[in-house]
């Protein structure tokens, strides 16, 4: 149905909205649409910086290795040693 309107039927639209509306509350209409779009593009270009700044971050983590802890004093590797010692003196 809308597939057919053609130049002439959006000039005719066009003409009668200007006739219905004025030239004045058209204008004001047209300028809070532009703040919209506006106001919109700056949110996804603030949104899209801060998605960046995500995933810089994100990469920054994975890309710095965890500090190695290296402690010899340690419940874990006094344990090691003894099994160790104990498997060695069961082969000799």
């Amino acid at each position: 149905m809308l597939n057919n309107i053609g130049l002439p039927g959006l000039l005719l639209i066009a003409v009668v909205v200007l006739v219905l509306f004025g030239r004045g509350k058209i204008s004001s209409l047209m300028g809070e649409v532009g703040k919209g779009i506006t106001a919109f593009k700056r949110g996804v270009s603030e949104g899209s910086k801060e998605g960046d700044e995500t995933e810089s971050a994100r990469r920054l983590e994975a890309d710095v290795p965890a500090p190695a802890v290296h402690t010899t004093d340690s419940p874990a590797s006094a344990s090691n040693t003894a099994e160790r010692e104990t498997v060695q003196s069961r082969n000799s």
